[in-house]
């Protein structure tokens, strides 16, 4: 029976892109019979707002979406990622970082990243282990980075996107635990897929870049690596993935001007091609015959007009 999840952050109401991808990460699972996890991925205490998970659940609910597991909130699974952390330690896969995001922008051989990220230049990952071990013990602050090998990036198959080809430039080493001791969420999330027994991950396209990323800890952990699909970006009408700094377009706001959560689903479901546009429906309304291969064809970034 598959398995999948939709895992917002709880900084702040859904939107309107938000609503798209939990729409069709639970009309997958939904089309198939399967089991679907609502998880909360409040690790990053400092931007969680309060009373927004809470939120987020009433949001779905309002939607017409449902869970059978769930919902659980990553703050409180802290020994799974700790034991995680320790296993890629043990086998040398991780190394000490001192270097600071201004340090890797200042180093001129640092390749741009997709998204705000800067790819890893590197620089810690030759430091001797007594030099690392003499930094630490000055309370140096540091950060833990996976240390990649080139030659273990695999190409993927997405769902949506097709054949995906990693560049080798862009993954880099990356952090897996913070400076602040916090697990980073590539390892989280990989963790907590690993626990939930997640086959199918559905989100965003500005999460493709991870991926690769994560297949290695999957690998790394010994555990199966799950499908992924990346499924269109909504923009605002500025270009931007749509946020809570687009006014109008936030669950809240949406219901507030009077919307129905059918006319929600619809104007999804005509903007990715499952429907004519303009047609209000259900979200339950969707689930016969609903394949991802049927967004595959939509455009990768989809612009919503105010």
């Amino acid at each position: 029976m598959i398995r999948g999840r939709y895992a917002p952050s709880p900084t702040g109401s859904l939107h309107l892109g938000n609503a798209s991808t939990a729409l069709l990460a639970w009309l997958s699972v939904r089309s198939r019979g399967g089991r679907f996890v609502l998880r909360m991925e409040d690790l990053d205490r400092a931007r969680v707002v309060a009373g927004a998970a809470d939120r987020i659940v009433e949001d779905l609910r309002w939607l017409g979406l449902d869970w059978d597991e769930g919902p659980v909130a990553q703050s409180g699974r802290g020994a799974l990622y700790d034991a995680a952390f320790d296993r890629l330690r043990a086998s040398g896969l991780v190394y000490p970082c001192f270097c600071s995001r201004r340090d890797i922008a200042a180093a001129a051989s640092a390749p741009q990243a997709p998204g705000d990220e800067l790819a890893y230049p590197g620089t810690c990952r030759a430091l001797p282990e007594a030099a690392a071990r003499a930094r630490i013990g000055t309370g140096a602050p540091h950060a833990y980075r996976f240390r990649v090998d080139a030659s273990a990036l695999e190409p993927f198959e997405d769902l949506v996107r097709g054949r995906v080809e990693p560049d080798p430039d862009l993954v880099g080493d990356f952090v897996v635990r913070r400076a602040d001791g916090v697990p980073a969420y590539q390892l989280a999330v990989v963790v907590d897929d690993i626990a939930m027994g997640i086959g199918e991950v559905v989100r965003g396209g500005d999460l493709l870049a991870s991926t690769p990323r994560q297949i290695l800890l999957y690998r790394a952990l010994g555990a199966p690596v799950p499908e992924f699909a990346h499924v269109p970006l909504l923009l605002g009408a500025d270009g931007l993935r749509l946020s809570n700094r687009h006014r109008g377009v936030t669950l809240a706001e949406i219901r507030e001007a009077g919307a129905s959560a059918e006319a929600v689903v619809g104007t999804i479901a005509g903007l990715l091609g499952l429907a004519p546009k303009g047609r209000e429906m259900r979200a339950s309304s969707l689930v016969p015959g609903f394949s991802l291969a049927s967004i595959a064809a939509a455009p990768a970034e989809i612009t919503v007009r105010g």
